[in-house]
């Protein structure tokens, strides 16, 4: 049976180092990062471009879902609405793969996910607004119908393995 892991958190939870990190821990696995589906300069939030990325997003999933090199999926989104991860899974072959689906969402405290942003913003990984955006949707993950993963004392490597835990893959 295929897993497909949908990893959710919002900016600065620590979503890819986890999901490469549960990556690297599962056998026959692939990862695919939002934001190599929607790493556009300037960063345009359209009707439109959702559509888009949604679309790619879904694509390259199903395809790793057929292909019989895989067992396990990861996959990292802010995925910040139940809507969100209801479509992805709603678009995806899942019965057609024998494929379960294991929706995670990352948190930590807003001190943490502070001290973390600022870090990125002071090596210019991220830019400074993103740390109200960020801190807003911390709220939303105790909404959606997903496993919840404390990161705040937790390293990647912990977390990946707190999150495989939850759906034993065949080692």
């Amino acid at each position: 049976m295929k897993t497909l892991y949908l990893i959710g958190g919002t900016m600065g939870v620590g979503k890819t180092a986890t999901a490469r990190c549960l990556r690297d821990l599962l056998p026959h696995a692939v990862m695919l990062d939002w934001d190599w589906c929607w790493d556009a300069r300037p960063f345009v939030v359209t009707d439109e471009t959702r559509a888009l990325v949604l679309d790619n997003i879904c694509h390259l999933l199903g395809n790793f879902l057929r292909c019989s090199a895989y067992e396990n999926i990861v996959f990292s989104w802010v995925m910040h609405e139940q809507a969100i991860v209801d479509e992805i899974a709603g678009r995806l072959p899942l019965c057609e793969t024998a494929c379960r689906v294991v929706p995670v969402s990352l948190v930590c405290s807003e001190a943490e996910l502070r001290r973390r942003l600022d870090g990125d913003i002071r090596r210019g990984l991220r830019e400074p607004e993103v740390v109200g955006r960020s801190v807003a949707r911390l709220p939303l993950y105790g909404k959606l119908r997903t496993h919840s993963i404390d990161t705040t004392d937790r390293t990647p490597e912990q977390a990946a393995r707190a999150i495989a835990g939850l759906a034993p893959a065949k080692r």
